[in-house]
């Protein structure tokens, strides 16, 4: 799947996403709003990653969903 797809069907892919990245909160998940940027801004800040390894973990996310 790539990006663009589950950032159409973001409503439908909160639940995978929250499956991942449990500690965030609907509240984030709205702001986020299918932005890879901002997922992947709310992963650092959440769980204390890189940059890097928060771009590795969506790119993995994204290789099985």
């Amino acid at each position: 799947m790539n990006w663009d797809q589950i950032q159409g069907n973001w409503k439908q892919m909160t639940g995978n996403v929250k499956s991942k990245w449990g500690e965030l909160t609907d509240d984030e998940l709205a702001e986020i709003d299918g932005d890879r940027e901002t997922l992947e801004g709310k992963i650092q800040t959440k769980y204390g990653k890189s940059k890097e390894e928060a771009q590795r973990e969506v790119d993995e996310f994204l290789a099985n969903n």
